[in-house]
């Protein structure tokens, strides 16, 4: 296999939720990547939106690296049947790893631990700290309330307008990716 010319890391849920439909949008999303040579970086797990983006890409022939706290190995979540599994000591090495990794980041729905990563990684963005891209892919108008919440921020001036502009909002997995990778 050649090694894809670019990379997107996917922060997602490691767990199912109750709607289907969104464990579909994930492994369409790791097929949308692998099919268009772009590589999939991701938390390493191999359950929930984690597991359905993984078998996503790899239904498709393509790349994908995941980064594993050893804690979350030591509890069986790892997936080992990827193209490479980095197991590292803490989140924060993880969400380091995997930036080193990715030309951009994604998140799909997911819970605290998603919210987290894809703030985290937008708000190394606003620093200066790396310039790749953030976006969202809003299935199912799931990332609504979050946005709402977030508009409410720069409205009160904790957040300004610019930095919320910046982040790529799609409701569509080829809208989102060509945002995200466009220059």
């Amino acid at each position: 296999m050649t090694p894809p010319q670019r990379r997107i890391a996917v922060f997602c849920a490691a767990r199912d939720g109750i709607d289907d439909s969104l464990r579909k949008a994930a492994y369409d999303v790791g097929h949308w990547l692998a099919s268009h040579d772009i590589g999939l970086v991701y938390g390493g797990g191999g359950s929930g939106l984690m597991g359905a983006v993984s078998s996503g890409a790899l239904d498709a022939g393509g790349e994908v690296i995941g980064v594993i706290p050893q804690s979350m190995v030591d509890r069986e979540w790892g997936r080992h049947d990827i193209t490479e599994l980095h197991v590292v000591d803490t989140m924060h090495e993880r969400k380091a790893l995997m930036s080193n990794y990715a030309d951009a980041f994604l998140g799909l729905p997911g819970g605290l631990g998603t919210l987290e990563e894809i703030f985290e990684v937008w708000t190394w963005r606003t620093l200066g700290y790396h310039d790749k891209k953030v976006g969202l892919l809003d299935v199912n108008g799931f990332w609504q309330p979050t946005l709402t919440a977030l508009q409410a921020m720069v409205s009160n001036d904790f957040i300004a307008t610019e930095t919320l502009d910046d982040l790529v909002v799609e409701s569509t997995i080829p809208a989102v990716i060509s945002a995200l990778l466009a220059p």
